[in-house]
């Protein structure tokens, strides 16, 4: 049976899609934009972004009773292939010691409201 997962300490959906789906013991995280929750816009570049799509993915697994610590796969989608290094910094500081998920990175022709970075997971309850 599957649930769905809200909270209002990351951005609602912009479209007719969940922030995430519980099944089982496995939390599907929808793509999260870098949407600042209480002002609706994005940060200026590439490791700001990041770092709010990754706070607003942890925000909505907290909420599901999961956290970082439990993501076993994201995919990263990138409207700039150039930004990887500096996403990639602020990845690596963003999940715990201990093994990083699976990940897929790839550069996309455009994303939702020309976001720089966009990040989906899927984690463990």
């Amino acid at each position: 049976m599957k649930s769905v997962i809200a909270t209002e300490k990351a951005p609602g959906a912009i479209g007719p899609y969940s922030q995430a789906i519980r099944t089982g013991n496995l939390i599907f995280v929808s793509g999260q934009l870098p949407l600042d929750p209480a002002t609706g816009k994005f940060p200026e570049d590439i490791k700001a972004q990041t770092r709010q799509s990754l706070t607003n993915a942890k925000a909505i697994l907290e909420a599901a009773g999961s956290g970082l610590g439990s993501v076993v796969k994201t995919t990263v989608f990138l409207s700039d292939m150039n930004d990887f290094a500096a996403m990639n910094e602020v990845y690596a500081e963003m999940f715990p010691a201990g093994g990083f998920p699976a990940r897929s990175a790839v550069e996309v022709a455009r994303l939702p409201k020309d976001a720089l970075v966009e990040i989906e997971m899927i984690a463990e309850v």
